[in-house]
């Protein structure tokens, strides 16, 4: 397996973890936001990512690239909270506001899952990099 391919592969990485860390950061940021009807509230949003396996045959090679790739983005299942504020500009007739059921613990713990991922494969990529170069180095000893 050639060492550029190890690059196609913790590029996919960091591709999906940008797209996940920037989802999750969407969900923190529209956490407090308020509507006045169940149907117009936020709602937690998650990327599907499927494993990938690309068979490279040119050159007679029969060796696999893996990776990773977005599929989609998924709205999460968590009904909105309902809160009774008859006071608020954005009350419904009955007096109630929703929130997004957006759980900051589970978005943190994802943002920082997503960002030790992102870590990990820049360092894949920086260890690929100096055995590149230490490789080179060998011819001139």
């Amino acid at each position: 397996m050639s060492l550029f391919k190890i690059f196609d592969t913790a590029g996919s990485a960091l591709a999906a973890q940008s797209v996940r860390m920037n989802v999750t950061a969407s969900n923190m940021a529209n956490a407090d936001t308020i509507s006045s009807s169940v149907d117009e509230t936020y709602r937690a949003r998650y990327p599907v990512f499927e494993a990938v396996l690309r068979e490279n045959m040119a050159f007679g090679e029969g060796d696999g690239v893996a990776g990773v790739r977005v599929l989609g983005i998924v709205e999460g299942t968590t009904p909105p909270r309902a809160e009774y504020r008859p006071d608020h500009p954005q009350a419904n007739e009955e007096g109630y506001i929703f929130r997004p059921g957006v759980n900051m613990v589970e978005q943190m713990t994802d943002m920082i899952s997503a960002s030790r991922n992102f870590q990990s494969n820049i360092e894949v990529i920086n260890a690929s990099k100096q055995m590149m170069l230490r490789t080179l180095q060998l011819g001139q000893g």
